[in-house]
């Protein structure tokens, strides 16, 4: 079995997740958020527990990639281009065209890219202009389970760190 190792931040100890659970028009729709660079995990971490005002968990599980990429409907965005930006629009702006597959994987328009992603929704930056902007940054790496089949099967809790 190919697995890798992801981490979901929280406050609390997550051993089983539910995608339901998660906020509305986030970047990758309702779902449960994961990502496989731990050191993106624990800023995420420190950042909500201040937020807070508790104690942040890095919660670890083994997830079976391979397999969703084969068995479930996946989008999968390999940069900050324009597919990626329209998607994340769509999303956040209640569109919800991530309601159309079980599993999202790409960047995160987190505060190295909103500024950008926020001109262009506001009509204040070209398409062009907001593609070049965003090429500057190494991408991120998060992935959005929206399924509970799949999270049923394939991620399996590996324990949790306090920070």
């Amino acid at each position: 079995m190919n697995e890798i190792i992801v981490y979901h931040v929280s406050t609390d100890i997550v051993e089983n997740p539910i995608c339901e659970l998660g906020r509305k028009n986030l970047d990758f729709g309702q779902g449960f958020y994961i990502t496989d660079i731990r050191e993106q995990a624990v800023k995420w971490a420190e950042n909500i527990a201040h937020i807070r005002t508790k104690q942040p968990i890095l919660n670890r599980y083994r997830l079976n990639r391979n397999a969703i990429i084969k068995e479930a409907r996946c989008k999968i965005f390999e940069a900050y281009d324009e597919q990626w930006l329209e998607f994340i629009i769509s999303n956040r702006t209640g569109e919800n065209v991530a309601k159309n597959f079980d599993f999202v994987e790409g960047g995160v328009a987190n505060d190295r890219v909103i500024d950008t992603i926020n001109l262009y929704i506001a009509g204040l930056m070209e398409l062009n202009t907001a593609l070049r902007e965003l090429s500057k940054h190494r991408t991120n790496n998060q992935m959005c389970i929206l399924n509970q089949d799949i999270i049923n099967r394939h991620l399996i809790f590996d324990g949790y760190e306090e920070l």
